[in-house]
């Protein structure tokens, strides 16, 4: 009859098995400075990225193109609404 021959996992050190474990990492918090200036800055993103495209766009896409966050698309985008630059169409964002 064959044995089965049991095999027995080597023992790791206790400082490899720390090793292995990676730390978790945690989300870096971006703070948005919110100012006439940085504001205005969003603003020009959002209507380069609305000029550039030539067609209404939803705020994640805007924010794509525009390559900043939806938040600051969203700063952005109250600038130029209360300037009559952008209006609302069915839902997207186009250009006034």
């Amino acid at each position: 009859m064959a044995e089965k021959k049991a095999t027995k996992k080597a023992a790791e050190p206790k400082a490899a098995a720390e090793k292995k474990a990676a730390p978790k990492k945690t989300a870096k918090k971006v703070e948005i400075v919110i100012n006439a200036e940085t504001v205005g800055f969003k603003a020009g993103d959002v209507y380069q990225a609305l000029s550039a495209a030539e067609k209404a766009l939803s705020v994640k896409e805007i924010a794509k193109q525009a390559k900043i966050t939806e938040t600051e698309t969203l700063l952005g985008m109250g600038w130029l609404f209360k300037e009559g630059k952008i209006k609302d169409e069915n839902g997207l964002i186009a250009l006034a």
